[in-house]
């Protein structure tokens, strides 16, 4: 019998679920809710910061001059790759056109409502079985009443990068400069001359900083993390993690100070279920979102899914593994282990996460854990893995990237086959 089942997001995760749930219509009908009036989720840039033309908060965090920090040809789905024309290292505008491609391709455009903000998800009970009470809105007419429909299943792809956290610092309050968020950072130019400190030196923070070097007249790079062995531009430096903010001064646990025209808080986003009903017992605490299955299913309810909650990640390789899972889940293809049983492997992968010295925080962090986590679930779904060289490439990435932070985007490659890729010696785009 056919399933019902609602997509909460077009963005990648959401276009991989539409694509895999619509391969055989006899199977799945599946409806994606989508609230802007494109695909593309985090991807869609946009000068706007603060709210859309609907006064919804703006969901993506992209920046002008945004290049990916990972090879296309390893963010790729498995099943679609991109232009062989385009360098490695691309700007957000070519991955918004692949993910437009790839839902023109498989004609998913069919199956999602455009401006369509999921406002409830609730669980109802039907001759004692669980199923899916959706309630939801067209943003563009804001007078019509909510509709509701149900559904078999609910796979949750509304993406992690839309609400920003911002750490509570002993006198920010009292900060004279300017404070901004990566999530609405957009023009390096916009900070000319100013002495700044970013906080945070992930991907973002290091990317956002150096995007700045060339405009501001310093950067001070603060975090708690080891140093940067990497050379960086003259006028960027890195400090410990700032301790507190005195009116235009900044503090560093290590004591020392500067005053500063600005700091930018590249420190993360946190989870939004807020459209979740009480009754569907979801729970996020300190970024730790419980209880997940394999970070992907409710134990309590395994027809409602959560695509994408995972962090550093090769995100499409790992969105595709993650959905057929959850495919093979709701064919029955694959047998579920009983909730006891799913709750233990999460509280195991837990405790082993803190027995190696990771905070709550970063309990979805997967980093060299991913590749064996892509095949887990891929052998439980039965269905072929993420190749070898997709990990291989990843790991020389991520490995050049310590040493040769400014300018590893230069480099270029060709996958030769599932298990070997080649650095081609070409000139950057």
């Amino acid at each position: 019998m056919q399933q019902r089942v609602a997509v909460i997001g077009a963005g990648a995760a959401g276009l991989c679920a539409a694509r895999h749930l619509s391969r055989d219509l006899t199977l799945f009908h599946p409806v994606v809710f989508e609230q802007s009036d494109c695909v593309g989720g985090t991807w869609v840039y946009t000068e706007n910061t603060e709210t859309d033309q609907y006064d919804l908060p703006v969901h993506s965090s992209m920046y002008s001059s945004l290049k990916t920090n990972l090879p296309k040809e390893i963010m790729a789905f498995p099943d679609f790759p991109f232009d062989k024309n385009l360098p490695s290292f691309i700007g957000h505008q070519d991955v918004l056109k692949y993910l437009i491609n790839y839902s023109e391709a498989y004609e998913l455009n069919k199956f999602i409502k455009f401006h369509t903000r999921v406002e409830s998800v609730q669980l109802l009970v039907e001759n004692g079985k669980i199923r899916w009470n959706v309630q939801f809105c067209n943003v563009k007419e804001k007078h019509v009443p909510h509709e509701k429909q149900v559904f078999d299943a609910v796979m949750v792809c509304n993406g992690h990068y839309a609400i920003p956290k911002v750490p509570d610092i002993p006198g920010l309050a009292s900060f004279t400069g300017i404070i901004s968020h990566s999530h609405t950072y957009r023009h390096a130019q916009d900070f000319q001359g100013k002495k700044l400190v970013v906080l945070g030196a992930g991907p973002s923070g290091i990317d956002i900083a150096l995007d700045l070097a060339e405009f501001a007249e310093s950067i001070t790079l603060s975090h708690w993390k080891k140093p940067l062995k990497s050379p960086l531009p003259e006028n960027m430096k890195q400090k410990a993690s700032i301790q507190e903010v005195v009116k235009n001064e900044v503090v560093f646990s290590d004591g020392s100070r500067e005053v500063v025209d600005g700091i930018i808080f590249c420190t993360g986003y946190n989870y939004d279920f807020s459209f979740l009903h009480p009754d569907c017992k979801l729970a996020v605490n300190d970024n730790r979102v419980t209880p997940l299955y394999k970070h992907i299913l409710h134990t309590h309810h395994p027809s409602l899914s959560f695509i994408g909650v995972c962090s550093t990640i090769c995100p499409f390789p790992l969105f595709s593994c993650q959905v057929r899972f959850v495919i093979a889940s709701l064919t029955g293809s694959m047998q579920l282990p009983s909730k006891e049983q799913m709750e233990l492997d999460i509280e195991k992968d837990y405790q082993k996460r803190l027995a190696e010295g990771l905070p709550q925080r970063h309990a979805h962090a997967m980093g060299p854990r991913q590749w064996q986590y892509n095949d887990d679930l891929c052998h439980l779904a039965h269905v072929q893995t993420v190749p070898n060289v997709v990990q291989k490439l990843y790991d020389a990435v991520v490995d050049e990237r310590k040493w040769n932070v400014a300018n590893y985007k230069t480099n270029n490659f060709e996958l030769i086959d599932d298990n070997t890729f080649d650095k081609l010696e070409t000139a950057v785009h």
